[in-house]
Parts: structure tokens; C-alpha cells; sequence
């Protein structure tokens, strides 16, 4: 499962979408769209990484109280408690 993750997102987002489309048609049996399923799952946890590593590396410029411009990280508004 390692290759998954050396997936980049717009790949990972394009196949999770392929993936839909395919499953919404309703033309495949049930071990294949067991089998895309399954892949869809993984293409969605791809991409969930990808978005939370990007949210973590953000950050945004601000004034400090000298007037320059100060980097610092952008808070993240997680729901799962690691944010700030």
C-alpha cells in the first residue's frame, strides 16, 4: 500500500472521480465494484493526507507589533483535535 501514498493528489482526486462515475453507472458486478470500491476508499484517504499535510505547511503573513511582516503558521480548523 505505500505506492498509494506516492500518489500526487490531482492523480489521486482524478482516479477517486473515474471511480464514481464507474460505480454510479451500475454496470459492473458486485466483485468488481467491491474491488473499485475498495480502491475509492484508499483514493479518498490519499487525498485526506495530502490536504492535511498542505493545511499544516500553510502559513500566513502578519504584522508584528513592529509593523514588519512576520510569518506564522495558519490554524488549522480541524475537527480532530490536532489543530490549534
Amino acid at each position: 500500500m505505500a505506492e498509494k501514498k506516492d500518489i500526487k493528489f490531482e492523480k489521486a482526486m482524478e482516479r477517486l472521480e473515474k471511480i464514481v462515475q464507474e460505480l454510479e453507472k451500475g454496470e459492473l458486478d458486485i466483485d468488481k465494484s467491491l474491488q473499485i470500491f475498495e480502491e475509492g476508499i484508499q483514493m479518498s484517504r490519499v487525498c485526506s493526507e495530502k490536504l492535511k499535510e498542505a493545511e499544516q505547511k500553510i502559513e500566513k503573513l502578519t504584522k508584528n507589533g513592529k509593523g514588519d511582516l512576520a510569518a506564522e503558521l495558519f490554524p488549522s480548523g480541524g475537527t480532530d483535535g490536532q489543530g490549534e
